[in-house]
């Protein structure tokens, strides 16, 4: 019984399978993720310029403080708007 438990939980953690979100910059092995890309950080972001979250991005945490970081420096060079 604890044996199929086991496996039932490992199957569900994604990284098993294969079939799990992986982070969009690590899938595409992009090292820095660079405000001038204007386009790609739009993606990632509501209609109301508010950025989403790591949990709904599914960026890993490297990536997603690489990416706020991106963000507050596209507003400030008035790329993207503010909220």
């Amino acid at each position: 019984m604890r044996r199929n438990k086991q496996r039932r939980y490992e199957r569900s953690r994604g990284d098993l399978g294969g079939g799990g979100k992986r982070c969009r910059f690590c899938r595409d092995k992009i090292v820095v993720v660079d405000f001038k890309v204007v386009e790609g950080l739009r993606k990632l972001m509501t209609g109301e310029a508010r950025m989403f979250s790591r949990k709904r991005s599914g960026n890993c945490a490297r990536h997603q403080r690489m990416f706020k970081a991106a963000v507050k420096r596209a507003r400030f060079m008035a790329l993207l708007p503010y909220c």
